[in-house]
C-alpha cells in the first residue's frame, strides 16, 4: 500500500521558523466549519479554538461552563474546514487539573477532532502538566497573564504584570512553560513592555493578545476582527468590518419585504 500524502498544514516546526525568521506569526480564533475555511483562505497561520466560544457563540458570560464535549464538537468542525492551519485547541476548565487528568483529555480532543494541539492556561504550576504531554508527543500552547479560566481566583479582567513582583513571577512563568516543553506562548493584556521583554528572553514564539506589539505574533477572538457581536469589542481590538450591521440590515429588508405590502399579496413561498 503507497503511503498518504504529506498533508501541506502548518506544524510547530513551521511556527517555530516563522518566528526565528521574525515573521510574525498571525492567528484569530474560529468555532465553525466556514469561518475556518475563509480564514484558511486568508493565509492565517494558526487558528485557535478557544473556550471564549463560551462568551462568543454560546451566551455565557464567562469559559467556566464550556465543556470538553463542546470544544471536541467545536473543534472537529474547525478540523474540517481548514487545511492550512495550525489548529490548536483549548483544554477547558477543570480539564486539566493534573498532569494525567490533561493527558486525558488532551488525547481524546486529539482522537475526536483531529486538531494538531492544546492549549493550557496557568503559569509556572502548570509546567509539570506542559511536560507530561509534550512527552507523549502531544504539542502544547502555554497561556500567561489574564487567563479566563481562573477569572474567580484573579477578581476580574485587568492588566498583567504592573508591580516588579508580579512582572518577575510572569517572566520565571514564561521561562518554566518554555523549559517543559511548550511551543508557544500566549501572553494576555500583559504590560507590553513586559511582554516585549518576555518575547526577547525565550527562544520560543509568543502570540500577544491586548500585549502590545512587541509579541512573536498576535491572536485575536474573530469576532471581535469583523465586528461580529452583541457588545463592543475590548479597547485593544479594532474591528475590520461591520459583520453584525450588514446582518441587521439584510434580515430587516427581508422582514419588511415579507411583510410589506408586495408579501402580503402573495402568501404561497416561492420553490427553489
Amino acid at each position: 500500500m503507497s503511503a498518504k500524502p504529506v498533508s501541506a498544514r502548518l506544524t510547530i516546526r513551521n511556527i517555530q521558523a516563522l518566528r526565528d525568521a521574525g515573521e510574525p506569526i498571525a492567528m484569530l480564533t474560529a468555532y465553525d466549519h466556514v469561518t475556518a475555511g475563509l480564514l484558511d483562505q486568508s493565509g492565517i497561520d494558526m487558528i485557535l479554538v478557544g473556550d471564549s466560544l463560551g462568551n462568543v457563540v454560546l451566551g455565557y458570560e464567562t469559559t467556566l461552563p464550556v465543556t470538553i464535549e463542546d470544544m471536541i464538537h467545536h473543534a472537529a468542525a474547525v478540523c474540517r474546514g481548514a487545511s492550512r492551519a495550525l489548529i490548536v485547541t483549548d483544554l477547558p476548565f477543570g480539564t486539566a487539573s493534573d498532569p494525567e487528568t490533561a493527558l486525558r483529555s488532551a488525547v481524546t480532543v486529539l482522537q475526536r477532532t483531529g486538531c494538531q494541539a492544546v492549549k493550557i492556561e496557568g503559569g509556572a504550576t502548570a509546567a509539570p502538566t506542559v511536560a507530561r504531554l509534550v512527552e507523549q508527543g502531544i504539542p502544547v500552547m502555554g497561556h500567561i497573564g489574564l487567563t479566563p479560566q481562573a477569572v474567580n481566583q484573579l477578581g476580574g479582567y485587568y492588566r498583567h504584570g504592573k508591580s516588579s513582583a508580579d512582572a518577575e513571577a510572569l517572566i520565571a512563568a514564561a521561562l518554566a512553560l518554555q523549559e517543559a516543553g511548550a511551543f508557544a506562548i500566549v501572553l494576555e493584556v500583559l504590560v507590553p513592555e513586559l511582554a516585549a521583554e518576555i518575547t526577547r528572553r525565550l527562544t520560543i514564539p509568543t502570540i500577544g493578545i491586548g500585549s502590545g506589539a512587541g509579541c512573536s505574533g498576535q491572536v485575536l477572538v474573530v469576532n471581535d476582527l469583523i465586528g461580529l457581536g452583541l457588545e463592543p469589542p475590548p479597547s485593544f481590538a479594532v474591528p475590520k468590518a461591520d459583520v453584525a450591521s450588514v446582518i441587521r440590515q439584510a434580515a430587516s429588508a427581508y422582514v419588511a419585504e415579507l411583510k410589506g405590502p408586495q408579501g402580503k399579496a402573495s402568501k404561497e413561498p416561492s420553490i427553489v
